[in-house]
């Protein structure tokens, strides 16, 4: 059960759309707190402190570049934990099983195939006609 779950998150698309969703959205949420409680009042500070910190005003408009700035760190910060936590191990999996250290997913063997084959020709030779009760079948003579 373990080696199927394992072969179906190996395959194709389905571990970007699990980055892309579950990551993506989770993570933002913490880094974006975390850059809005601790970087942006740091930024504020460099900009001057106070309620005008990390602002500019020009012809009565305030221009927030703190806000800016914090977006960008989040950006990054979201990029490199996607990229170290997610990415680079899965890379690393993906090349040891191109190189064979790795097991990738099992083909059925013949004997399996074959077992199949039978039972589908098996279905296909009961079908609704022969069941019980004779559902299907006309009334007429």
């Amino acid at each position: 059960m373990i080696k199927g779950f394992k072969d179906f998150l190996l395959r194709g698309n389905v571990v970007d759309l699990a980055v892309a969703v579950v990551i993506g959205a989770a993570f933002t949420a913490v880094v974006g707190q975390f850059t809005a409680s601790f970087l942006e009042p740091l930024i504020a500070l460099v900009g001057g402190g106070g309620l005008e910190g990390g602002t500019f005003t020009v012809d009565g408009q305030v221009f927030d570049w703190a806000a800016f700035v914090n977006a960008v760190i989040t950006f990054v910060l979201t990029a490199a934990v996607v990229y170290f936590v997610v990415v680079l191990p899965m890379k690393t999996i993906v090349e040891r099983r191109r190189r064979g250290e790795e097991a990738g997913p099992v083909a059925p063997t013949q004997v399996e195939l074959l077992a199949e084959i039978r039972d589908l020709l098996r279905a296909q030779q009961q079908g609704p006609d022969r069941s019980e009760g004779g559902v299907g079948r006309t009334g007429s003579a």
